[in-house]
């Protein structure tokens, strides 16, 4: 799988897991000069609680538009630290 926007590949794996009709990619395949952290977290009542990224591509910015579980609840733990992506982030194979 991968993840693009702005033209760019910003991760890619074999090795996503689909959670909620959304690819979670593992940490170390995300292309992490892309990847600025964001101070935004988010609530999910099943996962815990959500960090964001910010993209950076060729100057142009998409505001936490990837987010990961740092410490996902015991029922999300198969993607705790894996990345997944929204706001026009395209994923395909």
């Amino acid at each position: 799988m991968k993840a693009i926007w702005n033209d760019k590949v910003v991760a890619e794996s074999d090795n996503t897991k689909v959670v909620e009709n959304n690819h979670y990619f593992p940490h170390e395949a995300i292309k992490k000069e892309f990847f600025k952290p964001s101070d935004t977290t988010t609530r999910c009542p099943w996962k815990g609680e959500a960090s964001y990224y910010t993209l950076e591509v060729d100057g142009k910015q998409n505001s936490d538009s990837a987010w990961f579980y740092s410490q996902a609840s015991h029922a999300a733990k198969p993607i705790e630290n894996y990345v997944a992506f929204w706001k026009g982030v395209k994923v395909t194979e």
